[in-house]
């Protein structure tokens, strides 16, 4: 999808009503058609004396646990679907924590840019499993890890890691951990990438990568040739798909959260671009993104100390 056919699509859109806020109630009310939202104001109990800090990724296992990446003294915390606190992984591990998912088996793959590496948690908590050499980047260019951003793991159990910030890349390691391949360079061509920040395996095997800086999601095979792009988006930071409704949510740092169809076709967005502490809107940038096993909607934000959301999904 090119920029202008985004932004046609988008006006298309305003003037249906397919992206803004409307009042049903007492409730603000986001989206339109069938996916119409409520905020769940207050949600996350947190436990007395911590805060939220920033909140850069959030994800949900089949249970509907939420797991929540934050840059403070607490790296992952947990909660269940009502918001109240279960649990807190990662003290003593973590650096800058980055990206965060949740694979079919219910392990937690947790990124860490500034340590430069993947952290693999069962599902009860314990570390099972670390790629890369904590507090050290690569010594070669392009070779795994120099910042990397996220991680997801494919039905196979092969992990896919975007390697961000400085090395521009994508890598597909086996189940145990073991380097198979890497591809993409910095550029703006396709495959390239100026900032690959999200990683996600698609309902068909695909692998989808928000190239942010590019304004753009690449969409590659699993051994990396490049299929399509999606053009004209604003900053891509995070995506998740939602295999019964046919659905990709993504998070844009520019303020906004939009859903679309697999094929690319815009079906409401809501924030606008403004910076705004008014539930629904966001005061920073939406920066992780998820949803429940009903649809509800999850989104953290960053970079600044910021927020988690929850975004309600009605029926």
């Amino acid at each position: 999808m090119s920029r202008r056919d985004f932004l046609r699509v988008c006006a298309s859109s305003a003037a249906l009503g397919l992206t803004g806020y409307w009042a049903h109630g007492d409730n603000l009310v986001l989206g339109s058609g069938d996916y119409r939202y409520q905020v769940a104001t207050g949600w996350g109990k947190l436990p007395e004396g911590w805060t939220w800090g920033c909140t850069p990724a959030v994800a949900c296992d089949s249970k509907d646990r939420v797991y929540v990446h934050s840059r403070s003294e607490h790296p992952i915390m947990v909660f269940d679907a009502e918001g109240n606190f279960l649990a807190c992984w990662g003290q003593g591990i973590h650096n800058n924590p980055h990206g965060l998912s949740v694979d079919a088996q219910g392990n937690v793959f947790s990124v860490d840019q500034k340590n430069h590496c993947v952290y693999k948690f069962n599902p009860e908590g314990k570390l099972v499993l670390t790629l890369g050499t904590p507090g050290r980047p690569a010594e070669k260019a392009g070779e795994p890890f120099n910042e990397p951003t996220d991680a997801s793991v494919a039905p196979s159990g092969e992990i896919f890691v975007s390697d961000g910030y400085k090395n521009r890349r994508v890598h597909k390691f086996s189940p145990d951990g073991r380097l198979i391949m890497s591809w993409g360079e910095e550029g703006k061509g396709p495959g390239q990438f100026a900032l690959p920040h999200c990683v996600r395996i698609a309902p068909d095997g695909r692998v989808w990568v928000c190239d942010r800086a590019n304004n753009r999601i690449e969409i590659f095979d699993q051994d990396g040739k490049f299929i399509s792009q999606w053009t004209g988006l604003h900053e891509p930071c995070c995506l998740h798909f939602d295999a019964k409704a046919d659905a990709v949510y993504v998070a844009e740092f520019a303020q906004r959260v939009s859903i679309f169809r697999r094929d690319g076709t815009l079906v409401c967005s809501w924030g606008g671009g403004r910076k705004s502490d008014k539930p629904g809107e966001f005061l920073a940038g939406p920066h992780g993104i998820c949803a429940d096993s009903r649809g509800n909607l999850y989104v953290a934000e960053a970079p600044m100390q910021a927020r988690l959301q929850k975004f309600i999904r009605q029926r």
